[in-house]
């Protein structure tokens, strides 16, 4: 009763807002029905990817009936989860995904979500990422996102990883506590835990991927679907991925509502870490990046750093489907 309760003071607050044209489809005559009305998106513990968990009410607009948040582990284990269809949608970082296309996993991207949730956090005296040589960073396992971005980093700036870098891996304790704790250098954190670190004063930012060059100049993360079901479901496709791009700008320009909703919906539970996440990534910039470009560039990126053998042109067409997110750039111009 109080999700029923909360999604319909979530629909009349936007109708109140003059979001109604959000609510509203606009499927063209040419999109036909629905091939499945059921969806399975992933959910994991961030607030960065929260268009996929706003857009609940906006996909049940598109017309999907049965919207299930199946539980997974953000990076390369939400990309597994969706190559065995387990999961039929999911945003996670672009490295993982690409990781896993070019392990030939049957996975698709078809759309940029937002740029930048990244930070990287050192202890006093680190101010660069040159300066890692040496230091120990935290991150939960060689195969995350956490790893491969710090990695790919590092090499861009002429590190080499396996060399000059201390890698620490754990899960529990957390790399954030093991920062906090002193036991290592530094980690690179996403949604709470920068906000968290902030409000306690604990450690400094070293680099943040929503707004230093050239990292700020791509999607962060992206919309990834089970191959088998984008083929088989091309207006299901397409009508998740107008959800979710309207979600992002439900994100971008109704903070506070968007912020609540995922609180009462229980996504998260802290709604001043919710809120000033979405304040500060950019969720409404969609339109201006170009998500094949993106690519090419974390694929570069992960091809210096050894993780994967892969050309990007070759990930680019093994692994994704752009005609969707460029059909509704031109439908939902800003």
């Amino acid at each position: 009763m109080q999700k029923t309760q909360n999604r319909r003071r979530f629909l009349t607050g936007l109708t109140a807002a003059g979001a109604s044209t959000l609510i509203s489809p606009r499927p063209s005559a040419q999109e036909g029905r629905l091939e499945t009305t059921t969806i399975r998106i992933g959910r994991i513990l961030g607030i960065c990817i929260a268009p996929q968990y706003v857009a609940e009410d906006l996909l049940r607009a598109e017309g999907f009936t049965d919207i299930r948040y199946v539980n997974t582990v953000p990076g390369a284990p939400s990309a597994h989860a969706l190559a065995r269809g387990e999961l039929d949608f999911t945003t996670n970082f672009s490295p993982p995904l690409i990781v896993a296309v070019d392990a030939g996993e049957p996975i698709t991207m078809v759309g940029g979500v937002h740029v930048g949730c990244f930070e990287l956090f050192a202890r006093d005296g680190i101010r660069s990422i040159p300066d890692l040589k040496g230091k120990t960073v935290g991150v939960q396992e060689s195969g995350s996102s956490q790893y491969q971005f710090v990695a790919g980093m590092a090499s861009y700036v002429g590190l080499e990883p396996a060399k000059d870098i201390q890698w620490v891996t754990s899960s529990s304790p957390r790399p954030m506590d093991l920062f906090v704790e002193g036991k290592i250098d530094a980690f690179l954190g996403l949604p709470p835990e920068p906000q968290e670190l902030r409000a306690r004063k604990i450690g400094n930012v070293i680099f943040n991927s929503g707004t230093d060059r050239p990292w700020s100049q791509y999607f962060c993360c992206m919309l990834a679907g089970n191959r088998d079901f984008v083929r088989k479901n091309p207006v299901a496709t397409k009508r998740f991925l107008r959800a979710l791009i309207k979600a992002s700008d439900l994100c971008a320009t109704e903070p506070e509502r968007a912020a609540r909703r995922i609180v009462d919906a229980g996504f998260t539970p802290r709604y001043e870490y919710a809120l000033q996440t979405l304040k500060e990534i950019s969720y409404g910039k969609w339109r201006e990046y170009d998500a094949e470009d993106t690519i090419r560039f974390y694929s570069l990126r992960l091809r210096e750093s050894g993780f994967i053998k892969t050309t990007p042109n070759r990930i680019i067409a093994d692994g994704t489907d752009w005609r969707f997110f460029n059909e509704l750039k031109r439908e939902l111009k800003g």
